[in-house]
């Protein structure tokens, strides 16, 4: 069969689009988007526990009051938030009228001492005459009457004495307790009468959390179990269990629970804090918390398949600490997870890995 020959027009077509348009390229290479650290997670014991709020009050707070009234307000000797020993003046009351009382009672007693003196001496001249019959009977009775009364009236003179030193010394508005003034109502110059408030006092200035919890999760709590608590400035306490409410509130069907908290530490009374009761431990798969990523509201991981791909898997957290949080729901042990630089990621693409030290490839 006779070949015809291409003509030149069409030939130089062809070699043009050759050049253009390759008959077979070759795909581009995947180019790593980021260099990664890639981890696994692990499965630590971790204290489980149970979430509940509630206030922080004083342990006990200690009324001070004036003992006597009718008395001024001399001296004014502490103020809110300071600390206080036991026995130690916050106030004086003035000590002018109840000294002077104090003197004319002490003369009373002077005076019925004396008294008591020559009552004595008549009744022991009377009983020394009863046996002779000098005196008649009536008269030797009269004496020793005489002197049971004066013992009578000195007794009662040196009651009144002790009761009048007592005051003075109630003049003296003392702590009753160590701890930490929490309020004062004491102004100077004041009349008061007795059982006025001047002071409260947080005893010992220890506070506690009174946790609200529910009636289901009550069996679980026993007094000697430990309570983390979240401060509102950020701070963590630790506290004990005291002691758990025998009954629930009507209308909340909560019961509170008494968690003791260390004295002098950020927790003041008043706050507001969130906390966890410690009530045993279970183990749990965990990430560092740098592997969790925040997105529209929902929380994710970055897995590397073995073409070094990432794909962005929805994960469930549960708890958090010592900057590692818990992966409750939607990942595999054995899973290798995108542990620093996930924020930069996106589903699908290729990373670079570096294992994170003691982590197998």
């Amino acid at each position: 069969m006779q070949k015809h020959p291409i003509p030149y027009p069409i030939l130089a077509l062809i070699l043009c689009a050759a050049f253009i348009f390759p008959l077979a390229a070759e795909p581009p290479k995947a180019k790593a988007a980021l260099a990664v650290t890639a981890t696994t997670p692990k499965l630590e014991n971790w204290s489980t526990g149970i979430t509940a709020n509630g206030a922080l009050e004083a342990w006990q707070e200690a009324v001070i009051a004036a003992e006597i009234g009718g008395q001024r307000i001399d001296k004014v000797l502490a103020d809110v938030g300071d600390r206080v020993s036991k026995g130690q003046e916050l106030a004086q009351l003035a000590q002018e009228p109840v000294r002077a009382d104090l003197k004319q009672q002490e003369a009373k007693v002077a005076q019925a001492e004396a008294s008591l003196a020559a009552a004595r001496v008549n009744a022991e001249r009377a009983r020394q005459l009863r046996i002779s019959g000098a005196l008649p009977a009536l008269q030797i009775d009269q004496y020793l009457t005489e002197e049971a009364t004066a013992k009578a009236n000195l007794r009662a003179q040196k009651a009144a004495l002790l009761s009048q030193q007592i005051r003075l010394r109630q003049t003296q508005v003392l702590a009753v307790d160590d701890g930490v003034i929490s309020s004062r109502s004491a102004t100077l110059g004041t009349v008061v009468q007795a059982g006025t408030e001047l002071f409260r006092l947080v005893r010992q200035n220890k506070v506690e959390w009174r946790a609200e919890v529910a009636a289901r999760d009550l069996a679980l709590i026993q007094p000697g179990q430990k309570a983390s608590l979240a401060l509102p400035g950020g701070e963590r306490v630790q506290g004990e269990v005291r002691a758990v409410s025998p009954t629930l509130d009507a209308n909340t069907r909560t019961a509170k629970v008494y968690v003791s908290l260390p004295p002098g530490g950020p927790a003041k009374a008043g706050m507001f804090a969130q906390g966890e009761i410690l009530t045993g431990a279970s183990q749990t798969l965990t990430l560092p918390q740098t592997a969790v990523i925040l997105r529209d509201g929902n929380t994710y991981v970055f897995v590397i398949g073995e073409d070094s791909r990432v794909s962005q898997k929805p994960v469930r957290i549960g708890r958090r600490g010592d900057k590692r949080v818990e992966i409750a729901e939607g990942l595999n042990a054995d899973a290798r997870v995108v542990a620093t630089g996930g924020a930069f990621l996106n589903d699908g693409d290729t990373v670079q890995q570096v294992d994170e030290p003691g982590v197998p490839r």
